[in-house]
């Protein structure tokens, strides 16, 4: 190859080489753009129904609330999946959030704090068909959505007459909740409204527990009277000893024994 050819190569080299690095370089900013979709747990995506964001991941078997979620999300589903509880603050990234469908899942437990940050927007949670049983009144703490409770195996107590109280019902839901078990065997099968209709749980709780506290307090009276019995009669029957004791001794040493006890005594 002369100089020549040389110098003319060299210009060509040098633009297939920019080229390689711009493409390199174009395809690094295209990976970048289409990661945050990738991101999304298997069987979810994000659409836009009536205006509103929404985020779905119905029947996509999750086992816990997903975590990349965006936070501009108004209608969250996560339903129809085996989600077992939910953990506090598992909604905290979501202050935008209008409608939440937990229904059919195996949610069995909620720590309080859970709904925290939903408390200004959120309007509707629906819990039904899920594994509850007792949840406390304060994992729904200041929430203002109209909340479904249906079809779950409550147990019908003082806690669930709280709970019922402290959130509002969704409409035509409150038939849905019925007694799987109960502190009382005859209201088993019964829809817990009606119950309550006539049975106040936390009434019969309080009179159970006062009953308690009054057995309780009257079992330490009857052991602190029957120490104090026992001391006493075991001091005369020490008493007694010692005089049958004194009556043995010689006349003039019972009278010296006689003189120490009676000081003892003062």
């Amino acid at each position: 190859m002369t100089a020549a050819q040389g110098v003319l190569l060299r210009p060509i080299t040098m633009g297939l080489l920019l080229q390689s690095l711009f493409l390199l370089l174009l395809l690094l900013l295209l990976g970048s753009c289409l990661q945050p979709a990738t991101a999304f747990p298997k069987g979810c995506y994000p659409s836009e129904e009536e205006g509103l964001k929404t985020f779905r991941c119905s029947n996509a078997q999750l086992t816990e609330v997903p975590r990349d979620i965006p936070n501009d999300t108004n209608k969250l589903y996560l339903d129809f999946n085996q989600i077992p509880f939910l953990p506090r603050d598992a909604f905290r990234d979501l202050p935008l959030l209008l409608e939440l469908d937990l229904s059919h899942n195996a949610i069995a437990r909620i720590e309080t704090g859970a709904f925290q940050g939903l408390a200004e927007h959120l309007h509707s949670l629906d819990l039904s068909s899920n594994r509850l049983v007792s949840v406390s009144k304060d994992a729904f703490s200041n929430l203002k959505a109209k909340v479904n409770l249906s079809n779950n195996p409550w147990l019908c107590d003082c806690r669930l007459q709280e709970l019922i109280r402290a959130v509002e019902l969704a409409a035509d839901s409150s038939g849905g909740i019925v007694c799987d078990s109960s502190t009382q065997e005859e209201h088993v099968g019964k829809a817990f409204l009606q119950v309550i209709a006539d049975t106040d749980f936390c009434n019969v709780y309080k009179k159970t527990t006062d009953i308690a506290m009054l057995v309780t307090m009257f079992g330490w009276f009857a052991m602190v009277i029957s120490y104090l019995v026992y001391y006493v009669r075991q001091n005369q029957e020490d008493a007694r000893r010692h005089l049958e004791y004194l009556k043995s001794l010689p006349s003039k040493q019972r009278r010296s024994e006689e003189s120490s006890t009676i000081s003892t005594v003062v």
